[in-house]
């Protein structure tokens, strides 16, 4: 015979499962959230995807097809005797040309056939500016020749024509003057090598070959230097020589000085 106790303890067993279930999400459930957040941080992955193209479109864009990073200003550094107005009209920058697509070489190039300009430098400097940086041509000698007077730099180019003679500077008189020519490179290298207290004595200069370089001082004497090999002993040599009466002084070999 079943008392009511026994038969009620099927049913309380049968509850047990349900209760230790409680609180707990269905598998499908689950499921169905952890598709949801895939789904959304998918989304937003593609989101920052267009956003990232779109931005480097646009910056692009600006900076390739508008003005809004063109240029807008010309700066002139290193000129002298060049004057900077016309530096910038023959470097002809394009005003508002975006900055990216402004030929720093052609810059270069046209400046560069200015006659007083050694090298130049073109740069950007950003947002709107780009600078041209020259390096002048400084004269180390003149000659006489067709038009006027012609300047010489330090590498034996007759880059310019004045009307005047420049003070300070020696006369060249050289059957030719120019940077491919043997005897030219000589006279100049010599020129170079001088010490400062006897080239600012000298006003004229002239050779037959390159190791025959001479020159005229300021008081009429005449020293044949040579190359430029050994301008310090050279110039101890002459500097006891010049104390001797005389015309010609020669150093060309130092050990065997002589004064006539």
């Amino acid at each position: 015979m079943v008392t009511r106790q026994e038969r009620r303890r099927p049913s309380a067993r049968r509850d047990t499962p349900a209760r230790s279930r409680r609180g707990r999400r269905p598998v499908t459930a689950r499921n169905r959230t952890g598709t949801s957040l895939s789904r959304r941080r998918g989304l937003r992955r593609r989101w920052i995807a267009v956003l990232s193209v779109l931005t480097v479109v646009t910056l692009a864009y600006l900076m390739f097809f508008t003005s809004f990073l063109g240029v807008r200003a010309v700066e002139i550094d290193g000129a002298s005797s060049v004057p900077a107005d016309q530096i910038r009209a023959v470097a002809a920058v394009p005003d508002r040309k975006p900055m990216m697509l402004v030929d720093t070489g052609e810059i270069a190039g046209r400046v560069m056939k200015l006659p007083g300009i050694a090298s130049v430098d073109v740069s950007r400097s950003w947002p709107s500016t780009i600078d041209i940086t020259v390096t002048e041509r400084t004269p180390v000698a003149f000659f006489d020749g067709p038009g006027g007077v012609h300047l010489v730099d330090g590498t034996g180019l007759d880059y310019k024509t004045v009307q005047n003679k420049p003070a300070g500077l020696p006369e060249l008189n050289l059957a030719r003057v120019a940077p491919d020519d043997a005897v030219t490179r000589s006279v100049i290298a010599v020129l170079a090598s001088l010490p400062p207290a006897l080239k600012n004595q000298v006003t004229v200069v002239r050779a037959q070959t390159p190791g025959g370089v001479e020159f005229t001082l300021a008081g009429g004497k005449i020293v044949r230097w040579g190359t430029a090999s050994e301008p310090d002993r050279k110039f101890k040599v002459l500097s006891v020589l010049m104390t001797r009466e005389g015309k010609v002084y020669d150093v060309a070999s130092p050990e065997l000085p002589t004064v006539s």
